[in-house]
């Protein structure tokens, strides 16, 4: 299985292509999709899509990881990384991959045991996990990779429940 993990963000969307066989895990890619801080929203908006089709076409995953939007303190910024999900959200349906939606504080747990782990911790446990020779940064990507491995994780357990 390839999973998409992607970590939506107004200027930095972190995406993570994990193939999972098993219970080991490689990374296939990861990176930053930077976009324009002073473009308007329409323009990042099909930035970001233009630059996450041309990934999934290449890796062809199976599922996108994603994680849930959570209640921020600017009401602004917490519409607009909506807005980053919803393009994520409409890929995966248009290329019919199955969505997977985790809290930021059950990644952290999965990946540290911790759900209140600071980004230290994730990328050092990230890179842990996947023995990696370099901590992932900048953070989104290191995000993205722990909401791949997280859903790795989980994937295989929640399959007997919806049997």
């Amino acid at each position: 299985m390839i999973i998409l993990g992607v970590d939506p963000g107004s200027l930095i969307t972190g995406y993570a292509f994990l193939q999972t066989e098993g219970n080991r895990m490689r990374l296939l890619d990861s990176g930053p999709i930077r976009l324009k801080k002073h473009g308007d929203i329409p323009a990042r908006l099909l930035a970001l899509h233009d630059a996450l089709d041309e990934l999934i076409r290449t890796y062809q995953p199976h599922v996108l990881s994603i994680e849930k939007v959570f209640h921020g303190i600017n009401f602004n910024s917490t519409l607009l990384l909506g807005y980053m999900r919803g393009v994520a959200l409409m890929l995966a349906a248009r290329h019919e991959l199955s969505v997977a939606e985790y809290a930021p504080t059950e990644v952290k747990k999965a990946i540290t045991g911790y759900g209140k782990a600071d980004k230290v911790q994730m990328q050092n446990m990230v890179r842990l996990l996947l023995n990696l020779r370099e901590v992932p940064k900048p953070h989104d990507v290191a995000d993205a990779i722990a909401i791949a491995i997280c859903h790795a994780n989980r994937a295989p357990v929640m399959s007997k429940y919806t049997r």
